[in-house]
């Protein structure tokens, strides 16, 4: 009992110990081979499928993520509704929509508002729980802070996003350990458009404002582009100086530059020509200052005194009281040259001056103190810079598309672009203008090239999708359905076991298929192939179906015992 057991436990390990094995019989069976091409066609068909489904369908792009549920389902109903096919990720909550489709699906729900904006500003303080920390609320009381402060920048015109990050750090007790805060600013500006210095300074100040103990200085401006916008010298000293000379000089070439365009616009037409203007613009602030006073002067005060001659009196007349000696007459004189009057005593009497008035020959000399008012004139001179020291315009003009412009025409057109630049030989100005062809000009005029349209990667997606599909089914059905095919044939035109092997007849059936040869049990054991032996199976059953139905008695009654 033992010996019998033994072998049968090593053909059972045997045959779980090779599994290829085990594949191999499985696959070696009647049923599988014959439902193997079957399942073959039928998987290859479901992989075109598949194909196609992953290639026709355009690549997905990400349109908003970490959406609320009201937003989402507000969001997918007005894309369902413009006929935009939408997608939400399982996994991440993102939707998306095709890649074809998101610049439409982007300015469809900018003009309904949506998604609404997430709580932001003040109202973050109303979803503060109760028994957070000290840390968390003064964190949410930043963010709030940050999101007033964006909301309020965005306000400007051309401001279409504003992002605020502050740097509020912890105060101390100590004074030598407090810091000053500090912010950042970073704006998405519209499309075309830019800043002017005054607006900066504003976003400047209106963030310093509001920040307590935050200085202008501390606060940066930069764009979406990466360009800083605050400047580093702040908005006095040299540098605000420099910034706003070469303002002075943009400003004038941009106002040259005006004029030739509304000049040239409607002579050559809207693109038919390019004019560059280079001011040399005199930015040397000078400043004069000039006193000039008068040579005659206007007395103010005069103090002194004067002497006569008193020895001399022939010419006076006897005065007094009569009986004493003032009525005697006094004695001779001789004359004596007059001394010039000059204030000094001991200098001599100024000479008597033609065509003015006569000395009085009684003075004899004089000391007089005179103050004078001189008349001052002052005179303040101050140049501001913007006087044009030079001026250089260059025109190109396209030629047209036939011919070439002649030398009279450029001749005019140059007289009518000095005349708009106000042009003087005395400075040195200097105006050039030609005619050239354009490079590019057909190009530009045919539109862009075939392969930068937006129809060309819809048109290979599906081009792709449709070779692979037609791949599979050329290369994979269609030859197991040729082998299916054949193999029927076969099995229809082969004749029975024991059936003489004649002539087909035009039906491709054979002549004699209706005289079959009776199949004995020698032939049955002889019979070598699968199909034969079943064959012959079926032509002894037919001719001896008692002997048959005996035989399948016995082996039901060995297997029940």
């Amino acid at each position: 009992m033992s010996t019998a057991l033994i072998p049968a436990s090593s053909g059972a390990t045997e045959r779980f110990a090779n599994p290829l094995q085990q594949i191999k019989g499985v696959f070696a069976q009647p049923a599988v081979r014959r439902s193997l091409p079957m399942a073959l066609m039928v998987g290859l068909i479901a992989a075109a499928a598949l194909a196609w489904m992953s290639l026709s369908t355009p690549p997905q792009k990400t349109l908003f993520s970490g959406l609320p549920d009201s937003d989402k389902a507000a969001v997918t109903s007005a894309l369902t509704t413009a006929n935009i096919k939408s997608h939400i990720d399982e996994g991440t909550g993102a939707l998306t929509v095709g890649e074809d489709d998101y610049s439409r699906a982007k300015m469809l729900l900018a003009g309904q508002g949506l998604p609404k904006a997430a709580p932001g500003g003040y109202a973050i303080l109303d979803q503060l729980p109760m028994g957070v920390s000290r840390a968390v609320e003064g964190e949410r009381l930043r963010q709030a802070r940050e999101s007033e402060m964006a909301k309020s920048i965005e306000e400007i015109d051309a401001v279409a996003e504003a992002r605020v990050h502050l740097a509020m750090p912890e105060a101390s007790v100590f004074v030598r350990d407090n810091a000053a805060p500090s912010a950042s600013v970073i704006l998405k500006l519209q499309g075309g458009r830019s800043l002017s210095d005054a607006q900066v300074s504003s976003i400047i100040n209106l963030v310093a404002s509001s920040v307590p103990g935050m200085k202008p200085e501390a606060v940066t401006i930069v764009d979406q582009m990466g360009a800083l916008l605050t400047k580093a010298g702040g908005n006095d000293g040299a540098g605000a100086a420099s910034d706003a000379r070469i303002d002075i000089q943009r400003r004038i070439e941009d106002k040259y530059r005006t004029q030739l365009i509304a000049l040239l616009t409607p002579l050559v037409g809207a693109g038919n020509f390019t004019a560059e203007v280079q001011a040399d613009v005199n930015l040397d602030e000078s400043q004069a200052t000039r006193e000039s006073y008068e040579k005659q002067g206007v007395l103010r005060a005069e103090t002194g005194n004067w002497t006569g001659n008193q020895k001399d009196g022939a010419g006076a007349a006897p005065g007094g009281i009569p009986g004493v000696l003032s009525n005697t007459p006094p004695a001779a004189s001789t004359l004596s040259a007059p001394q010039p009057a000059t204030g000094n005593p001991g200098t001599p009497v100024a000479q008597p001056v033609a065509g003015g008035p006569a000395p009085d020959a009684m003075k004899q000399s004089d000391q007089y103190q005179r103050a004078y008012d001189l008349g001052r004139e002052v005179s303040v001179t101050r140049a501001t810079p913007g006087g044009v020291k030079r001026l250089s315009v260059a025109v190109l003009l396209r030629d047209p598309e036939k011919g070439r412009r002649t030398a009279m025409e450029i001749n005019q057109i140059s007289d009518l672009v000095k005349s708009a630049v106000g042009f003087d030989q005395a400075r040195n100005d200097n105006v050039t203008v030609i005619s050239r062809k354009f490079a590019g000009a057909t190009d530009a005029a045919a539109g862009p090239a075939w392969y930068d349209n937006a129809w060309l990667p819809v048109l290979a997606r599906n081009g792709t999708a449709i070779v692979i599909a037609l791949l599979v089914l050329l290369l994979g059905v269609r030859p197991i359905a040729k082998a299916l095919m054949k193999k029927r044939e076969d099995a229809t035109t082969r004749p029975a076991f024991g059936q003489p092997i004649g002539e087909l007849d035009g039906e491709g059936a054979p002549a004699g298929i209706g005289v079959a040869a009776p199949v004995s049990l020698d032939q049955l054991e002889n019979t070598r192939g699968y199909d034969d032996r079943i064959g012959a199976v079926r032509g002894f059953t037919r001719d001896n179906p008692t002997r048959a139905a005996l035989a399948v008695r016995d082996m039901i009654k060995a297997d029940a015992k």
